[in-house]
């Protein structure tokens, strides 16, 4: 983006300093969500939706300095099939680990001698 220019080398400093605000805004924001009560989204205190809401900032945060301070924008197609993939991945094992929290068997007894397994049952 920077070019030899006095004036190119000006508005490419306007361009880096307004995303450098731009990601200190999001990281305000973020503390904000977890922290200020009148921000809190979903249920009372840190809830999924301060999850969901965070992440996504991070996530725009994330993208933004890969495509601008990394350069990424001017790249070849094929990098963002790459990016695309662990992505993807990366949402599986968001998924997998959810799983994992609501998985309906409950164990006990581990380092007493052999694993007790317990399946919660619900009560009505």
């Amino acid at each position: 983006m920077a070019g030899d220019s006095p004036a190119e080398i000006k508005k490419a400093l306007k361009f880096y300093g307004l995303i450098g605000a731009i990601l200190f805004i999001g990281t305000i924001t973020t503390v904000a969500v977890a922290v200020v009560p009148w921000m809190d989204v979903g249920a009372r205190g840190f809830s999924t939706g301060d999850l969901i809401l965070g992440l996504l900032i991070a996530s725009v945060k994330a993208s933004l300095v890969m495509y601008i301070f990394m350069h990424l924008n001017h790249e070849k197609k094929l990098i963002y099939l790459f990016y695309g993939m662990a992505g993807f991945f990366a949402l599986c094992l968001f998924f997998i680990t959810r799983m994992a929290f609501e998985d309906p068997i409950h164990y006990s007894g581990f380092g007493h001698g052999e694993p007790v397994i317990e399946e919660k049952v619900e009560k009505h």
